[in-house]
Formats: C-alpha cells, structure tokens, sequence
C-alpha cells in the first residue's frame, strides 16, 4: 500500500469518527399539524381532522394507537417543540408560561395520502387546557403531536390491541373516552375477525352520544347513556360487566394475585398477554371503574390476568401530564 492510500485511509477513517453513523430514526416524532376541519359526531364527540405535509411521516400499528398532542402554553403561543432531538428534554427547559400542555389522544383515522390524520375529542366544557382548546378550536390553529414515525422499521409501541390467534370471544368495555379506541376495534374486527363473537359495552354521557358504528354481524353492541342510567361516571360499566357480560365459566379455586394500584397516584395499566386464548378483554375508561371490574374479574370470576388488558385512561379530579 503507498504512503497516500495510506494517508487517504487514515483521513477517511478520521472523518468518519467525527461524523459518526447516521442517526437511526426514532419510533417516536414530533409532527407539526394545523386544523382543517371539525366534524360534530355527537353532543358530546368531535372529530378533529388535523392536516400538514409532516402527516406524509406518521405511522399507525393498531386501532388503538395513542399519540401525544402538545396544546398552545399559557402565554397563548402554539407548541414549538424542536423535531431533532429529545422534545422531553426541550419541554422540561421551558418556563411555565411557554410550556405546552400535554395529553394523550387515539389516531381514529390516518391518511398519509391526504395528509389527514383524524383525532376524536370528548367536549366537556372549558376545564383543563385541552378541553378548553378543543371548545375554542379555530381552522387553521397550529399544534404538534407525537407520534410513530413511519421511517422507523421496528415497533413503536404505544398500543395494546394484541388479540390472541385463535380468539373467539371478544369482550370490550369503555366509556366515552375509549369510544374512538373501541370504534376503530370493531371496525377491525369485521376485516380481521368476522365471526367472533364480540361484546361491546360503552358508557356514554347521553343517548344522543350512542353513534352508529361499523361492526360484524356477530357483534353485540351495548350503548349505557348516564342519562337515561341515572348513574354516576363509570357504573354503568361495573354493572354491565358484572350483570349482562357473558364471561368465561368460573374457574373455582383459582385467583391471581391482585396488587393495589393507587391510581390517584400511578396510571392503572396492565397489558394481557393472551397467546393463543379463545377468550379476550379490552377495557379502558375512568381508573375507579376499571379498578371495579377487575378487581371483580380477576378476585370474584377468577379470570386468567394474561386475557384482561386494563386501562385507566383518566382518573376523576386528577390530571396525568
């Protein structure tokens, strides 16, 4: 080898170590979007349909997907997290007026094509940064979302509808807040599995919130509007999973253990693992309710932990950023 090949090489070897390799893309982006549109679903149900060439880049893996929407900070300017780098880190560094609220929301439609992802908001008044955007939502307004990054090759993450191969009973349990979770499931169901036999129970604040869903013909579809119910926020859901639900025979003599879950401090989340079960359970909705039911599946029931996947997806008078 010649003493300019040999420099040549050294050089190029140099160069690369102050380069480095390319950065692998992250499961996770942050996608800028603005507001196109705004479809009213039901008194209590908005479809908001974001746009912005960014959607070109975003991924989703199931119906359940959930992403990060990052609202305008208490100084009223929209969220301008940096798309390089960790966006945790540059929000931690940003003073309280400047820094965007953050809450967690379902992908109930992407359209890469379009440039459309659709994302369903619960309205329930001006009481928390996102709710009170959402009432006061204008076309055009600016916010940023994170989300999976169709340039990643592995799995993100971020979902928890994973059914078992051979599942032939489906039970799913919610309230409003898991309806665009549920909807985009029972849509799924009739491409993925038409003939399971499916039970859907969703507690809604009134009758006009029960929408008209896609579903299989082997679907049970049960709407529990509070204000026909009469009942407080999550009842509904207990009593139709104790009393209507059609479970699995009671398997005597078998109990899981059961640890306590301080959901005024911790989220309750805990992902079934079916495998290959016949039977499966999806339930989401406000923690004290979805503590009810498994505290009555798991201690009363006796049902196998790995065929429960349960989610509190928010927790009454409290607040998870």
């Amino acid at each position: 080898m010649s003493s300019s090949t040999s420099l040549a090489s050294a050089l190029g070897n140099g160069l690369r170590k102050l380069v480095g390799k390319p950065a692998r893309p992250s499961g996770y982006r942050v996608f800028d979007v603005q507001l196109k549109a705004i479809i009213r679903l039901s008194p209590s149900l908005s479809r908001f349909v974001f746009s912005g060439d960014d959607v070109a880049q975003m991924h989703t893996l199931a119906a359940d997907q959930r992403i990060k929407i990052f609202f305008p900070g208490a100084n009223g300017q929209p969220p301008q997290l940096p798309k390089q780098g960790s966006w945790q880190e540059a929000r931690r560094g940003l003073d309280a007026q400047s820094s965007p609220p953050m809450r967690t929301y379902t992908i109930r439609a992407l359209r890469r094509e379009a440039l459309e992802v659709d994302v369903d908001f619960v309205l329930h008044g001006v009481n928390g940064p996102a709710s009170a955007w959402a009432t006061r939502a204008c076309i055009g307004d600016r916010l940023q979302m994170v989300a999976p990054n169709l340039a990643f090759a592995g799995d993100p993450g971020g979902y928890e509808w994973r059914p078992p191969k051979d599942l032939r009973t489906l039970l799913l349990v919610g309230d409003e807040t898991a309806l665009p979770a549920i909807a985009g499931i029972l849509e799924q169901m009739v491409l993925d599995y038409p003939n399971v036999q499916t039970q859907a129970f969703i507690e809604v604040p009134g009758e006009q919130d029960c929408l008209d869903l896609t579903c299989s013909a082997a679907t049970e579809l049960h709407w529990l509007p509070r204000d026909v119910l009469n009942g407080e926020h999550g009842d509904a859901m207990i009593h139709a999973v104790r009393e209507l639900a059609r479970l699995p025979r009671r398997q005597l003599g078998k109990t899981d253990v059961l640890e306590d879950v301080d959901i005024d401090q911790q989220i309750l989340w805990e992902r079934g693992l079916p495998g290959d079960g016949e039977f499966y359970a999806w339930i989401a909705g406000e923690s004290a309710a979805v503590m009810g039911i498994r505290r009555f599946l798991v201690q009363e029931r006796g049902l196998d932990r790995k065929t429960l996947t349960l989610m509190g997806y928010w927790r009454a008078g409290r607040s998870f950023d």
